[in-house]
């Protein structure tokens, strides 16, 4: 087409794809200092006083006293700087760095309270305060996040209850292996069944020992970024030449690979993989090693942390931060869609129909299924394309018990101090099921992790009262039938009282007479479980699949690792990217500093 009279050639030119992404990134920077620009003026008119007083100029400076009223005019006309969708750990996390770096910040939440993944609430009898999703805080209790509102957070209530023994797994006919922080005493119960694998343990912890300082900081760094090279070169000239080839191996092994390489008895095996079904990684999937080695070690090293009273104690903390920051929490305020205007996210309107405007950022702490929905036309083919490619793992069930008494473990009361139990037992069983789970079909034998979190936070239910968390790993999202053929609803709502039934039942085997102290359950299926919370795609509690092709720079899709999108000042963050699932609250810390940058 010819240009229009007038119109310079460069402006058709910039019609190109690469023209236009060049010319986004050059009017973002210019905007960016832009309103650095305002920032600095805005502080400068506060520190020296009104705009019509004479000091507001002071000696040598050139600025008119218009441009103060010119930058003070300018934000009022947005409702706040940034906007955040979604109250879940990341989505406060990134409004507490804004926060904290003087933006004006409004967090909209579609639910009554906070939290997201990580909340409590007495369902089952009054009393007993269960964690409804999520409740194992170690990886918040050390992140970059934690390190660096660790005072802030303390003063406004956060309180962990820890354990120094994190966690064990029971097999048939009474055998237990668990691990404690003692090392010897972890080694000397691996050595029950083989001889050797107390040392392949105690190389683990040395590995892990060596490698940690290298690796945890990553989880503190953008993905790709120039800082997580150096962070890796570091890493080579510490640990050797050899040390990079040894992470990319890891990285590539399956837990099977893993723990077939180091340890001989079965159970040692099972110990250890049993961490990969927490994502989406059954013993034979390749790149799941990594995951395994690290709780594995973690837990050796620093136990488990849970949150004093319940995991949303965190949360609670949290929100009371952001408001003494200056940041508001609105629940109860479901977003209706993303408000765009020439191209970039101007704001918020609520289903409600009030629309919030933003003048420098829109967060939006959701699955990229749930952002493509709130954006209406805004994202271009190509990413929405990728959205419709981005894999969901399987679904999960939820079973909350109340009982009058701890279990009886038939491997010995010892295993009822312990954070956590896996019952597996096998690998050949996790990967059967997972199998199972896949093709849609009801497990026979599910794998359960068993939290026992009055065995750590005895304030958590009345005296004499025991509450378990239990995580069944992995089930369908969506039902196709049942493996044992004896149950024959294929719909959630119908399904999940029999198939929780079948687990009690397998959870008795290992201690006889469960059933009789239950005083109550509560049951989220996975259906539920996204009911509660739309990020939790299928009952899919980790964000999304952790395979290698979507993990890492690949996270959630390759070249939008940085939580950019298509739509200039719309962002991402939360489980679906970098670094993933997990409570500690990296994504929303990363972007909040990248922004504020």
């Amino acid at each position: 087409m010819r240009s229009e009279p007038g119109k310079r050639q460069w402006v058709r030119d910039s019609e190109s794809p690469g023209r236009k992404r060049s010319l986004g990134l050059r009017r973002e920077a210019a905007g960016a200092v832009f309103d650095a620009w305002l920032q600095d003026l805005i502080a400068s008119r506060r520190q020296a006083g009104p705009p019509w007083s004479k000091s507001a100029l002071g000696p040598g400076r050139a600025v008119p006293r218009l441009a103060f009223l010119l930058a003070d005019r300018l934000r009022l006309m947005h409702d706040c700087d940034a906007i955040v969708i979604g109250a879940g750990h990341n989505g406060l996390a990134a409004a507490i760095v804004l926060a904290k770096a003087g933006w004006k910040v409004i967090v909209v939440e579609r639910n009554e309270a906070p939290g997201g993944a990580v909340r409590s609430g007495e369902i089952t009898l009054p009393g007993f305060r269960h964690d409804l999703f999520a409740t194992n805080l170690n990886l918040f209790a050390g992140s970059p996040f934690r390190q660096e509102f660790r005072s802030e957070l303390e003063a406004h209530g956060l309180r962990f209850a820890s354990s120094d023994k994190p966690f064990g797994s029971v097999f048939p006919q009474g055998r237990f292996l668990g691990v404690r922080t003692d090392l010897d005493e972890t080694c000397a119960d691996l050595e029950k069944y083989a001889a050797d694998d107390g040392r392949a343990w105690r190389a683990m912890q040395e590995d892990f020992a060596r490698a940690a300082p290298h690796l945890f900081p990553l989880l503190g760094l953008p993905c790709p970024s120039w800082a997580m090279a150096r962070s890796l070169l570091t890493g080579m000239r510490r640990l050797g030449r050899g040390w990079p080839a040894e992470l990319a191996r890891l990285l590539v092994q399956s837990p099977r690979e893993y723990v077939d390489e180091r340890f001989h008895s079965p159970m040692a095996k099972s110990l250890v993989a049993a961490w990969g079904m927490h994502l989406d990684f059954p013993p034979d999937a390749a790149g799941g090693a990594l995951f395994p080695f690290l709780e594995s070690m973690v837990a050796q090293s620093s136990g488990m942390v849970l949150g004093k009273g319940g995991a949303s104690v965190m949360i609670e903390a949290m929100e009371s931060l952001l408001r003494a920051l200056g940041g508001e929490l609105r629940c109860a305020a479901p977003a209706a869609r993303i408000l765009l205007r020439q191209g970039e996210a101007a704001g918020v309107e609520l289903e409600s129909g009030e629309k919030l405007s933003a003048g420098r950022a829109v967060i939006a702490n959701l699955a990229p299924p749930v952002l493509e929905a709130l954006t209406e036309d805004g994202l271009t083919p190509g990413f929405r394309q990728r959205i419709s490619r981005y894999r969901f793992g399987p679904g999960t069930m939820m079973i909350h018990l109340a009982l009058s008494a701890p279990p009886d473990w038939k491997a010995g009361r010892e295993v009822q101090r312990f954070a956590c139990v896996h019952i597996a037992p096998w690998l050949d069983d996790m990967a059967l099921s997972f199998q199972r789970a896949a093709a849609g079909l009801l497990p026979e034998s599910p794998m359960l992790v068993v939290g026992q979190p009055t065995a750590v936070d005895p304030s958590r239910a009345p005296e004499g009262g025991h509450i378990l968390w239990i995580q069944v790993r992995v089930v369908p999202s969506r039902i196709q039938g049942d493996a044992l053929d004896q149950i024959g609803d294929t719909h959630w709502s119908q399904a999940k009282e029999p198939f929780a039934d079948r687990v009690i039942r397998k959870l008795d085997r290992y201690a006889p007479g469960l059933a009789r102290r239950i005083l109550a359950r509560a049951v989220l299926s996975p259906d539920d479980l996204e009911a509660s919370n739309p990020n939790l795609v299928g009952g899919d509690n980790i964000g999304g699949s952790h395979r290698l092709a979507q993990n890492f720079l690949f996270r959630p899709f390759p070249g939008w690792s940085r939580y950019r999108t298509p739509v200039r000042r719309l962002y991402m963050c939360g489980a679906s990217t970098w670094p993933g699932a997990g409570v500690g609250a990296g994504s929303g810390f990363l972007l909040g500093r990248m922004l504020t940058r």
